[in-house]
């Protein structure tokens, strides 16, 4: 060579036969072969899209049974709680029913037995869904969970400690539902 570059035709010229070129087609088996290959890559990918549809829309309803589950949990949480608590309304329409105009000693000690009562379904209804009564009577004042609506001086009780209870409060498990409101004992004016 001497550095000169040829072009296709001087290269016939020179040699007497041309080069080989492509001519775009391959040999039927090939063909054959490759259309097989493409129709089982379009049936998989068909597979693949099938699957996926199918992922996706389980997805999606397993998604809405969900929320329709944490909606229906959240409207009837207290379900079990309402159908407890009926029983107590219907004792206290019973107390209420109770004709008190004659006023007898008798009656009254009934109805009072009945209130008892009562109050012990009710207080056993709370310990079934955790709710406990505050009732800090001559206990520390704990401002996390009483709230004190006065102080009073008291020689019965230590000073910061609840002197009387004004209205119980309640607790459901550790969480304050309603702060006890007390009365707390201060230290006497002269100390």
């Amino acid at each position: 060579m001497n550095g000169v570059t040829t072009s296709p035709d001087e290269s016939v010229q020179k040699n007497g036969t041309a080069p080989e070129q492509p001519t775009g087609e391959l040999p039927a088996p090939e063909v054959s072969a490759l259309e097989k290959e493409l129709e089982e890559v379009r049936a998989q990918a068909t597979e693949n899209l099938d699957k996926f549809l199918r992922a996706k829309a389980e997805t999606d309803n397993v998604r809405r049974r969900a929320e329709n589950e944490v909606a229906s949990a959240h409207k009837y949480a207290v379900d079990r709680f309402a159908s407890e608590i009926i029983a107590v309304r219907d004792s206290l329409d019973l107390a209420r029913a109770v004709d008190l105009s004659a006023a007898n000693l008798e009656a009254v000690a009934k109805m009072r037995e009945g209130l008892e009562l009562t109050l012990k379904l009710l207080d056993d209804v709370f310990g079934k869904f955790g709710i406990a009564v505050l009732d800090p009577a001559g206990e520390k004042f704990d401002p996390t969970r009483h709230q004190a609506i006065s102080m009073v001086e008291s020689a019965d009780v230590p000073p910061g400690n609840v002197v009387t209870v004004v209205q119980k409060g309640y607790l459901l498990h550790d969480r304050v539902l309603r702060p006890a409101m007390v009365v707390v004992c201060k230290a006497p004016a002269g100390e």
